[in-house]
């Protein structure tokens, strides 16, 4: 079983070497190479989708709303859209912060020092990969390559 696993990863590496956007998307501190794969093949064409966020919301990572006039009531994530990336992204965001929270890596930007912190881990990490998504999105919308943020930068200089 471990000899199949490793082939289709090494399958999965492979192709991900041949595409340009999935080693753009690698580029991204929480997606690995299934992860950038499965955005890849997933998301052909980002102007499907308005925004991040619309993207974010097709993967199920955005939270429930019931709201009613004057009061905004914000639930748990909908979990609609593609659970496969949704898994993915959720993973790598966990995976990330746990690297963040053991001081693995240096550099991180405030907001993942926040969350790295945050008591309730698993909405850390639902939020990251919401980042995430969003992140994505915007980088194949606009043809452009990660760009860390500028006070993480500043901090790992």
């Amino acid at each position: 079983m471990g000899g199949a696993v490793r082939t289709m990863e090494a399958e999965i590496a492979a192709g991900v070497k041949r595409s340009e956007r999935a080693k753009r998307l690698m580029r991204i501190p929480t997606i690995g190479p299934i992860g950038a794969s499965a955005i890849d093949c997933l998301l052909p064409n980002p102007h499907v989708f308005a925004s991040g966020r619309d993207f974010a919301a097709w993967t199920g990572l955005t939270p429930r709303e019931d709201s009613t006039g004057k009061t905004i009531k914000r639930g748990p994530i909908t979990k609609k859209g593609d659970g496969y990336l949704r898994r993915l992204l959720v993973l790598g965001a966990t995976s990330y912060l746990a690297r963040v929270r053991r001081g693995q890596i240096k550099g991180a930007s405030a907001w993942v020092l926040r969350m790295a912190a945050h008591p309730k881990r698993k909405l850390a990490a639902v939020a990251l990969a919401n980042k995430t998504a969003r992140i994505a999105w915007a980088m194949l919308a606009k043809d452009t390559d990660y760009r860390a943020p500028a006070a993480a930068l500043l901090e790992a200089a």
